[in-house]
């Protein structure tokens, strides 16, 4: 709604939904829902808490962790610039607030997220508070509610943004096995990274009448598919006939329903002894897990935006190739159980080195045909859902698992998201957080935001030397920031996403050397490498207990909050 002033020296707002001019106050009053047509409008987090906790409930989370500037980033501004006109309009520290409340006398912990702030951005500051509020949870034994308002993760932090959905996310784990309720409130607009991951992977999730929900954006879902979207696409309502919300709820009556809610759980909640990971101080959060300092055995490549475009070279060996020559005895597996089998996602039994694994990948081609006919590796819901029942098979038969990332990203598809494409991409990274057996993930091309993090949280991630990995495709990144020039190799070059950058910033283990100049020269060597690199890193795993295997890539993750970036910021 937009604010003007009378003659009178009164201010109005003028409804977005409607175009009535509505006295402000009366609007306030009615919690800014317009009362002609109900229209729901935006609210900052302050408002939002008042509407919602018990007066005089809320108690600030005391942490403040350090700024962070990880990857140097600059388009139009400084990265910090924009911070500081952030923090200067909103008057906010970050995107999200967090603190402890009653609300109807029932305590518990909220993380409100404000969209005023860099539209809401999932960076290192933001994971961290929402993972601070989720130990905080775990520590009182409350449940905790989050309000989402986001366009997605913030790419001027690069891929430690992307991470920061690992680390949300494995926190939510966290809860769960304690026993204790989450509940996320999905308010207009929550897209991207918070969409795929703690937004939709709480035990409840209401969507506030109006809100809008999905893992791609209506504009970029037009881009790619040249198609009109259906009417009240990705609304509250379409969400609840797809079933991928448990309730829609207008503003009014969000707070009774959260009454209830806390209500139940505080009810049938026994005292008990909460498995729980226990909470970090960020002095462990600098150390690597076990296996060492992140090794760089392959020369540097080139310029990165030359190195975007070997990642996606046709000719580069692809998941099934590396199947057929650096593993033995591959027997796929297919479909989901839900009624489909999405081709840009290939799985089974193999063999490495005589040893039964699941290996799991995504799979585009070499001819047009065959890219189109795996939708250039995109996966779909179906994809992510068959992934998630092979690693769980993988988890009963005692097998681990290695990953083959491939992908510029999850499939954008009107029907991928009536299919609940966020939901189950967040639901394969919760997954993989406390999957008792070893994984290893290797970036073989593309691996690109959420669809290539549904693969790869591992305990240990490699990446061949000319792949790429970022929270955003550097043409997207461009088309957002540099909007008024091509500047995608530009993008390329901020975004940090050749090995080299990612085993500096601790996202990556290890780089896989590839035949020169490059793997599609010479798959057969590209496969022995890629084979001999999997075994080094896998082997050990074999070794370490299960519970001690998810303890430690949980704490893989969790150090890419930002307690750690501030210690390393602080050591230089």
């Amino acid at each position: 709604m937009t604010a003007t002033t009378s003659r009178e020296g009164q201010l109005w707002s003028r409804c977005g939904g409607c175009a009535s001019l509505l006295y402000r106050k009366r609007l306030r009053r009615n919690l800014d829902v317009c009362p002609e047509c109900g229209a729901h409008a935006r609210v900052d987090a302050p408002e939002r808490l008042l509407q919602l906790v018990d007066p005089g409930s809320f108690t600030a989370l005391p942490e403040r962790p350090a700024e962070v500037d990880p990857i140097g980033f600059v388009d139009l501004l400084p990265y910090p610039h924009r911070l500081t006109a952030a923090r200067a309009g909103t008057g906010l520290a970050e995107a999200v607030v967090c603190g402890t409340a009653t609300v109807g006398r029932h305590p518990c912990v909220l993380a409100v997220m404000d969209f005023r702030f860099l539209g809401g951005s999932l960076g290192c500051v933001v994971g961290e508070l929402i993972t601070l509020a989720a130990e905080r949870a775990l520590a009182d034994g409350v449940p905790l509610v989050l309000v989402t308002a986001s366009g997605g993760a913030r790419m001027q932090e690069g891929a430690l943004s992307l991470m920061q959905m690992a680390t949300v996310s494995q926190a939510i784990a966290a809860l769960r096995e304690a026993g204790l309720l989450t509940v996320s409130v999905l308010t207009d607009p929550t897209y991207g990274g918070v969409a795929a991951s703690f937004a939709t992977n709480t035990d409840v999730v209401l969507a506030e009448s109006g809100a809008r929900m999905g893992f791609a954006g209506p504009r970029v879902i037009r881009q790619v598919t040249g198609r009109d979207l259906p009417e009240g696409f990705q609304t509250a309502d379409f969400l609840l006939r797809h079933g991928q919300v448990d309730m829609v709820v207008p503003r009014h009556a969000l707070r009774g329903r959260l009454v209830a809610l806390l209500a139940a759980a505080r009810a049938g909640r026994r005292p008990a002894s909460r498995p729980g990971v226990p909470r970090q101080e960020p002095s462990s959060l600098v150390a690597r897990p076990a296996g060492g300092a992140a090794t760089t055995s392959a020369a540097p490549g080139g310029d990165a935006w030359e190195t975007v475009r070997l990642a996606r070279h046709p000719g580069r060996p692809t998941t099934l190739d590396y199947l057929e020559t650096a593993f033995d005895g591959f027997v796929e597996l297919h479909g989901d159980r839900l009624g489909a089998d999405c081709p840009a996602v290939v799985g089974g039994l193999a063999r490495l080195d005589g040893r039964p694994v699941m290996v799991i990948g995504h799979q585009k081609g070499h001819t047009t045909a065959e890219l189109v006919g795996r939708n250039f590796g995109m996966a779909s819901p179906a994809g992510h859902r068959k992934a998630l029942r092979l690693v769980r098979l993988a988890a009963r038969l005692g097998l681990p698992v290695v990953t083959l990332v491939d992908t510029p990203g999850a499939d954008p598809g009107v029907r991928a998201e009536e299919q609940g494409q966020a939901a189950a991409i967040a639901e394969n990274i919760l997954a993989l957080t406390v999957l008792p057996t070893p994984v290893v993930a290797v970036i073989t091309g593309e691996g690109g935001s959420g669809g290539a993090l549904a693969l790869a949280v591992a305990d240990r991630v490699l990446m061949l030397q000319h792949a790429v990995y970022s929270v955003i495709s550097p043409e997207g990144c461009a088309a957002i920031l540099w909007p008024d020039r091509p500047a995608a190799p530009q993008a390329a070059r901020a975004l940090r996403l050749t090995g080299p950058d990612l085993c500096r910033l601790g996202i990556v283990d290890d780089l896989v050397p590839e035949p020169a100049p490059a793997a599609h020269h010479d798959p057969q060597a590209a496969a022995r490498a890629l084979r001999e690199a999997v075994l080094a890193h896998l082997l050990p795993l074999l070794d370490v207990p299960p519970a001690t295997l998810v303890r430690r890539r949980r704490q893989r993750f969790r150090r890419f909050g930002a307690a750690r970036l501030g210690a390393r910021a602080g050591a230089r």
